[in-house]
């Protein structure tokens, strides 16, 4: 048995289901850049899109049950974290999701196994093969069982919207709206690393990276206010 066979055991032990389709399960394995150029592997891009709406089904009913009295607005701030692609890559990593995932093993050398917007991908489509082997009703015990510890984070609108938060923040202090430019895309096209900068005036630049732009534009959000509401 090869390395990622065995991953692929371990993460089906951790996530508490064992797929009587296997197939399925590697479909929801494959990232695009393994099935590039051959009709014998299928990735797993149309589970992605459907395991998000399925993950934001079944955290929207979540929120409603364990949140009663929280505001639409509150309730829709919560779930924008909840389903986002740093949550999805928070829980991929707690059942091993990376070593599982079927990569060229140039990206695998590369670091890719790591990286947030894989793993986040990689996490949607499988909770889309959850949901078509089990159906909803099967599928969303073990879904909020993997949900659970981020489900019982206080909820923090920063970390969960930092770009909003940075906006309402600039135009209460009196300064002009934030401003993202992208310095570097680097990768290759499949795969690319965003580094942008973030400019608020009155404030030091800030820069981060990450796999999608949106996802460095919220780091650079997120550290740049952290760093001004952090006393001196």
């Amino acid at each position: 048995m090869n390395r990622r066979s065995q991953a692929v055991l371990e993460m089906q032990d951790r996530l508490g289901h064992v797929f009587a389709d296997q197939a399925l399960l590697e479909r929801a394995l494959t990232h695009a850049s393994a099935a590039a150029g051959t009709r014998r592997l299928t990735d797993n891009e149309r589970l992605e899109f459907l395991g998000d709406r399925v993950l934001g089904l079944i955290i929207a009913e979540a929120l409603g049950e364990r949140e009663g009295q929280a505001s639409v607005g509150v309730l829709s701030t919560r779930l924008h974290g909840l389903v986002s692609g740093e949550a999805c890559s928070r829980a991929a990593r707690s059942i091993g999701l990376g070593e599982a995932v079927r990569l060229p093993a140039g990206e695998t050398r590369r670091g890719a196994r790591e990286q947030a917007r894989i793993l986040g991908d990689a996490c949607e489509a499988l909770i889309a093969a959850l949901y078509l082997e089990l159906g909803l009703d099967g599928a969303r015990p073990i879904i909020l069982q993997l949900w659970a510890p981020l489900l019982a984070e206080p909820h923090d609108r920063a970390a969960s919207d930092p770009k909003t938060e940075l906006q309402e923040w600039a135009a209460a202090t009196g300064r002009g709206p934030p401003v993202y430019r992208i310095l570097e895309r680097s990768g290759p096209a499949h795969l690319p690393t965003f580094t942008v900068e973030l400019r608020v005036p009155g404030e030091r630049p800030e820069t981060a990276s990450a796999g999608a732009l949106r996802a460095a534009e919220k780091a650079a959000a997120l550290a740049l206010l952290r760093r001004v509401r952090t006393p001196e």
